[in-house]
């Protein structure tokens, strides 16, 4: 009896062994690109974003204004004008372009007050996490990161066995990761760099 629980003990473990050798492991945070890059991208408006809109010595034709889920915006003298998708300063010299039909020689500012992104640049946490959300991913945001962002993870959660959900060269791939052990267990080489796009799945315990 104790050899054969000796040989299956044996061949469970050879067959995790195999399933761990046949998945590859995400980068750690430290050896991420994108977190190694010395000059992150230029933030992109995204739909829900919140725009405060100056028009230099024209203070009636500046707004507080969403950017609508179409992307476009409507602002004083200026209507459906694409928003998503640009960078703030693209979109002063957009609303400058528009204005200058009825000024000489506007000057606009544009800053980003209430920040949602493009959906390719959030990061999505769905499941057992305290406060499940999309968040707008950070330059050397790591899954520790995001953890902290949605509040750790319910009593129910079955941490160990998230799924981190990532396209590479267009193709979507998964990957366990062990949340239990980083967010509960300390284990820091649990943490992994993310990456905008990122899917975080975070299933309910069987118990």
């Amino acid at each position: 009896m104790v050899r054969t629980l000796t040989r299956l003990c044996l061949l469970l473990a050879a067959l995790a062994l195999v399933a761990c050798a046949g998945r590859p492991e995400l980068p750690p945070a430290q050896l991420d690109p994108l977190a190694t890059s010395p000059e992150g991208p230029l933030y992109r408006i995204g739909p829900g974003d919140r725009l405060q809109i100056f028009v230099w010595e024209n203070p009636e034709l500046s707004a507080n204004i969403p950017v609508r889920p179409d992307g476009r915006i409507n602002s004083p003298l200026v209507e459906d004008l694409k928003a998503a998708g640009r960078h703030p300063t693209e979109l002063a010299r957009d609303l400058e372009a528009e204005l200058s039909r009825y000024l000489q020689n506007p000057v606009v500012t544009v800053i980003v007050s209430g920040f949602v992104g493009q959906p390719d640049e959030q990061i999505r946490v769905v499941g057992e996490a305290a406060q499940p959300q999309a968040l707008l991913y950070r330059e050397r945001m790591t899954l520790l990161d995001v953890m902290i962002a949605v509040g750790g993870l319910t009593e129910f959660a079955a941490g160990n066995r998230a799924q981190l959900i990532r396209e590479v060269d267009g193709e979507r791939r998964e990957q366990r990761v062990r949340l239990n052990d980083l967010v509960r267990g300390g284990d820091i080489s649990a943490d992994v760099a993310m990456r905008p796009g990122d899917i975080l799945i975070i299933p309910e315990s069987w118990l």
